[in-house]
């Protein structure tokens, strides 16, 4: 991976729209080179941030295309460089001539993410906003968009910092007592500490719900539907999505590979899988797609079994399933029974009874799967979240722990301070005041080219 320096060095262009024919494209130039790069392109530029029509020239002189061109000089620019941004029409064949003409006059192609990474190696950006970038690109539902735009506005970043603060006083309390141990008033027992420690701990709570909640909001949710063949796991996918999304006849073993759909559940992206039933004996082509619907199930953060109402040979939860993924029992064909729709109560595995065929029921299993998912709407509160940012969250919650331990058990406020430093550069992490190279390379890599 390039380092800083090379990063003030080098002038990068990119398209920072996706490829395909479209009315409009936009490819951006930012680095110390940018302006000069992009007056041989168009001539004169335009007045800083001030839109100017213009014609795109490669460095022969031949015409690319006639566009708007924009000026951003550095430091007031997205990146903190200076950038210039080329509006021209949407063919790849124009697209790519401008960027190429861009590399001969002295650019280089910019690596996915390189300028959002710009923006936070110049301080534009702390890490956390810079992650939202992409999360607010690839967001699956509308409340998962202005979660990432909050978090892009700098909600989650503020919420680390208003911790951070808190632990900074902590430990100038803690660190007052240890320097000054031959004071009568113990410092470390009074109570202006424990408050302290205490509003600190529902901080700590408080963060990372709400981190937890967005993580699930930017990553979404699997489930994989499973069961016996004609238990009606078709047209229970086909309710839930809300379209005739697979095949559903009175022929059991209609299913045979898996099917794909994506729903929002108030909020919450969650993708369900459709699968061959489970039965013994079948058919190759479909032990094909029962060994297919076993490997999905590996890789679901949830199941739903199930079950045809109507036989009484069905178990009473869900067999030869994989260990620690949570289940939801789904009683189906209740009208053919009698049954009242909604939820038992709860005895392991959540266990609802619906209808696919008149949808009776499904209120209360959307509801089950929001809670199996973790998943609560916060309203304007939300901001996303990475597993990176939980597991740097969990690392400071068990800093912090391990320091109120030891203050209670041993009264040391060496451990305690101790502890909370270590805490805090845990949440360090989150904002990136404290990453490493590697990391920023992996986090931007993922990142689309030209963002």
């Amino acid at each position: 991976m390039n380092d800083a320096l090379t990063y003030i060095k080098d002038t990068i262009v990119a398209a920072a729209t996706p490829p395909g024919t479209g009315g409009v494209a936009v490819v951006r130039i930012s680095g110390p080179e940018a302006a000069s790069i992009a007056t041989r392109m168009v001539g004169e530029l335009p007045e800083p941030r001030t839109a100017g029509l213009r014609i795109f020239q490669d460095a022969e002189g031949r015409e690319l295309d006639i566009g708007i061109a924009l000026y951003f000089p550095a430091p007031r620019s997205f990146t903190g460089e200076t950038v210039v941004e080329l509006q021209g029409h949407g063919g790849q064949v124009v697209v790519a001539g401008i960027v190429d003409a861009a590399v001969s006059l002295g650019a280089r192609n910019a690596e996915p993410g390189e300028f959002s990474k710009r923006a936070f190696l110049n301080g534009k950006l702390d890490l956390a906003q810079a992650e939202a970038i992409a999360d607010l690109v690839g967001s699956g539902t509308r409340q998962a968009a202005r979660a990432a735009l909050r978090s892009l506005a700098g909600a989650f970043s503020r919420a680390v910092e208003s911790l951070q603060e808190q632990l900074t006083t902590l430990r100038l309390h803690v660190e007052a007592a240890i320097d000054f141990p031959e004071e009568e008033i113990d410092f470390l027992a009074d109570d202006a500490l424990a408050q302290r420690i205490d509003a600190a701990r529902r901080s700590f709570e408080e963060l990372a719900q709400t981190a937890a909640t967005g993580s699930v909001l930017r990553d979404g949710y699997r489930i994989v539907i499973v069961g016996k063949p004609n238990a009606g796991k078709s047209s229970l996918l086909n309710l839930l999505s809300g379209q005739e999304a697979a095949i559903v006849t009175d022929v059991a073993g209609t299913t045979r590979d898996i099917l794909r759909e994506q729903i929002d559940i108030d909020g919450l992206a969650v993708e369900l899988v459709d699968t061959a039933g489970l039965r013994e004996d079948p058919d190759r082509v479909e032990a094909e797609g029962i060994r297919r619907a076993r490997e999905a199930m590996r890789q679901a953060d949830a199941v739903l079994w199930v079950q045809d109402a109507t036989d009484p040979a069905e178990p009473a939860h869900g067999e030869n399933l994989p260990e620690g993924i949570p289940i939801i029992v789904v009683r189906n064909k209740i009208d053919l029974t009698g049954e009242a729709p909604g939820r038992d109560p709860a005895t392991g595995n959540p266990r609802l009874r619906v209808c696919a065929l008149t949808g009776a029921g499904v209120g209360e299993l959307r509801g089950a799967i929001r809670e199996l998912a973790g998943y609560h709407d916060l309203g304007e509160g939300a901001f996303t979240a990475r597993r990176r940012q939980l597991d740097a969250l969990a690392r400071a919650r068990s800093h912090f722990d391990l320091g109120r331990t030891a203050l209670a058990e041993t009264r040391s406020g060496e451990l305690l301070a101790e502890e909370l430093r270590l805490a805090q550069r845990a949440l360090g992490e989150v904002t990136g005041e404290l990453t490493s190279d590697d990391l920023l390379g992996r986090i931007f890599s993922e990142f689309c080219i030209g963002k």
